[in-house]
């Protein structure tokens, strides 16, 4: 039975220890991860070199649904982030889908990441089993997040940092190898016009590939679940969401861009990452094993802000009475270890797929969970419609404005509603859009039963 948690409870305030440096790292760590590093290799083989105009679009319009959590997160910023806002402007069943599907989001990206660890590893040790590097990350990673946040956000931004350096790095290098190859510009960006040309299989080809893409964009959100631990949250929140999209869309952008222009598209395979092989086959190995420590570090560092993400949302979720109130409770530390200890108990199952489906684990979870992801997005961008409503009603001025609304809510509603269509014309993809029914039937049922408790 769910219960409202009690006021009075002892530690069920979270403390904000959470700085600028840390928001901004956690938002390129929830962000930049297994799907850039090794989910790529599926969009390359749909869109061939085009996937770096996927990868723009996607973005953009991931940072319009950005803009919009960013002006809710400033005007109330609390822990729970969209699924607070979604129970408060749009209705209960609304914020209580929102965050137990974000939670079982994470529950997924946890398991596809944990997944991409064991395929990194078997890079240098091509005979352990997955399922013991996934185990050994889960354990680690874990222990980390029951210390304090501060231990978190420190752990994210040094594993964040090392990613960006070392993308920085190989977009230099990949640049350094394109115009030291003795061909004179453009000649030495051929690969990119070559082999099919830029759009190989066509305007559908692509159309089908930002579908893929939308996987690599899942963890932005991450910002608003920060809210609640940021130091500052008016100055902190605007500067991390305005500062990071740009960097995001170089990083995917530009290491596309310098990736198709070393290698031809369709040589590019799916038994590890594109970045890794690309710099094998152009003959500079001791990259590859750098880069292999780098999209190990990538992976490690999502299930980190998982694992974070997950526990946050319970705790949300428990003081709206959605979740037990069990999860309210906090260590003398202010962390949620509950909902750590639960969150990380579940993702455990990964372990057992790895098990006994190696090397098909990966792409069923990232499928389904681009359909949660999905379904996120949609509620951000219809509660900060009711969220502007209310604003307008009560002539209420707001800190952050989102950009174009309200033109630019319904252009991101059309282009999700786009992603799902596209999926389902992907056969790998279509299990996911079947279950995304099923998955919604079984929220509401759950919210039936919610609501039965409470009355």
């Amino acid at each position: 039975m769910f219960l409202v948690a009690d006021e009075h409870m002892e530690n069920t305030e979270m403390k904000r220890g959470l700085k600028n440096r840390h928001l901004q790292m956690i938002a390129l760590g929830g962000a930049i991860g297994t799907g850039l590093f090794y989910g790529s290799a599926s969009t390359i083989a749909l869109a061939g070199p085009a996937v770096m105009l996927s990868y723009l679009i996607g973005g953009i319009v991931i940072f319009l649904i950005m803009r919009m959590l960013g002006e809710m997160a400033v005007d109330e910023p609390v822990s729970g982030s969209f699924s607070h806002y979604a129970t408060k402007y749009w209705g209960r069943f609304p914020g209580f889908l929102s965050g137990w599907n974000y939670w079982f989001n994470y529950v997924l990206v946890s398991m596809a990441e944990l997944t991409a660890v064991g395929i990194y590893m078997n890079f240098w040790f091509p005979d352990l089993p997955q399922w013991i590097s996934s185990l050994v990350c889960l354990v680690a990673i874990t222990a980390l997040n029951l210390v304090n946040v501060k231990a978190y956000g420190e752990a994210e931004f040094w594993m964040a940092l090392i990613k960006i350096a070392a993308i920085v790095s190989m977009i230099l290098l990949g640049l350094g190898l394109i115009f030291t190859n003795g061909q004179p510009f453009p000649e030495n960006f051929s690969n990119i016009w070559e082999n099919g040309g830029f759009l190989p299989n066509g305007l559908w080809g692509l159309a089908l590939s930002i579908a893929v893409v939308m996987f690599s964009f899942g963890g932005i959100e991450l910002i608003g679940i920060t809210a609640g631990e940021a130091e500052d949250p008016d100055r902190t929140i605007p500067r991390a969401i305005n500062q990071v999209i740009w960097r995001i869309l170089i990083f995917y952008v530009g290491t596309m861009v310098v990736l198709m222009a070393l290698w031809p598209w369709n040589k590019v395979g799916m038994e590890a990452s594109p970045f890794v092989q690309i710099f094998n086959n152009v003959g500079i190995p001791a990259a590859a094993h750098i880069l292999n420590f780098v999209v190990l570090t990538a992976a490690i560092s999502v299930y980190n802000s998982a694992i974070y993400s997950n526990s946050r949302m319970l705790y949300g979720l428990a003081g709206t009475g959605e979740a037990p109130a069990f999860f309210r409770k906090l260590s003398p530390h202010g962390v949620p270890v509950r909902g750590i200890l639960v969150s990380s108990g579940i993702t455990l199952i990964v372990v057992a797929l790895n098990y006994f489906l190696q090397g098909h684990v990966f792409m069923y979870l990232m499928m389904i969970a681009t359909c949660a992801a999905v379904i996120s997005w949609v509620v951000i961008c219809v509660t900060h419609l009711k969220f502007r409503a209310y604003c307008r009603m009560h002539n209420k001025e707001t800190k952050f404005k989102s950009i174009l609304y309200p033109w630019t809510n319904y252009l991101s509603l059309l282009f999700l509603a786009g992603v799902i269509f596209f999926m389902a014309q992907i056969p790998d993809m279509q299990l996911a859009v079947l279950f995304l029914p099923i998955w919604l039937l079984v929220l509401w049922l759950g919210y039936c039963q919610y609501r039965k408790h409470r009355m």
